[in-house]
């Protein structure tokens, strides 16, 4: 990042980010810590998550690592408790955890399509609900909900992607709704095609291709974690405390050409 905008109302704040050892979530602990925030990572991966608290080169007093599942409510009920135990607060959740789902439907096993909802979709209600319980009593608070653009737009062999992100979409609004009287912001940041190690393995799979995705993305690139990152520091900010409810999307360009920049 050449020249990071400073949000200077994050410095000290508590940011819980799940799915944190890697790809975007990590990206997103290294742009609010360098923010000043003191960070809750959680993910399933422990190795991974010592790996990414030695990265960030913070004291342990700004930065807590949690090993746990999203799927488990109580876990995340109990996540949330040492939060609040060891900061004081929660200030904001980026609700990240995420799997993928990219197969055609009638080979989609009852299996892979219950974890898809169980990750994708019960998750982040799991943890916005536990986040919630500590933010509400305080009155303020910034949940950021990983969607996709396959939440606000669908395509072929992704039905179970398809419908959990556009949950996540829907869940991120209803709750928006709900909790706004009480000063809190719920949002969903829906990101196109990121160049992360979760896209890594489906281009080495040969499940993408990335030189027909980025043909077919109007600003012909991928998007760096870093970029989706920002857009996250905006949206925990107040430089948007009058936006709820809204499905942010950043995916140069992808759902504004409905003909995916073949057109001439």
């Amino acid at each position: 990042m050449d020249n990071p905008v400073r949000y200077l109302d994050l410095q000290d704040k508590v940011v819980w980010i799940t799915g944190a050892a890697k790809g975007m979530g990590f990206a997103m602990a290294q742009a609010f810590a360098n923010q000043g925030a003191r960070l809750a990572l959680l993910d399933v991966d422990q190795a991974g998550l010592e790996q990414a608290r030695h990265a960030l080169e913070l004291e342990d007093t700004r930065c807590l690592t949690v090993t746990a599942s999203v799927v488990d409510a109580d876990a995340m009920s109990l996540a949330a408790d040492s939060i609040a135990r060891v900061f004081g607060q929660i200030d904001v959740l980026i609700n990240n955890a995420g799997v993928s789902m990219n197969k055609p439907t009638l080979e989609v096993s009852a299996q892979e399509w219950l974890q898809t909802v169980n990750i994708n979709l019960n998750g982040v209600f799991f943890c916005a609900q536990a986040a919630a319980r500590h933010m509400l009593p305080n009155k303020t608070g910034v949940i950021i909900c990983m969607g996709s653009v396959y939440g606000v737009s669908t395509a072929p062999n992704r039905a179970a992607y398809c419908a959990t992100k556009s949950g996540v979409v829907a869940l991120s609004q209803s709750l928006a709704a709900e909790w706004a009287r009480h000063g809190l912001r719920v949002n969903a940041l829906c990101p196109g095609y990121v160049q992360t190690p979760f896209l890594t393995d489906l281009m080495q799979r040969g499940v993408l291709d990335r030189n027909a995705l980025e043909s077919r993305i109007p600003m012909g690139k991928l998007a760096s974690p870093q970029q989706i990152a920002e857009v996250a520091l905006y949206m925990a900010s107040d430089a948007s405390r009058y936006m709820t409810g809204h499905a942010m999307v950043v995916d140069g360009g992808w759902t504004a050409d409905s003909f995916k920049a073949t057109a001439q």
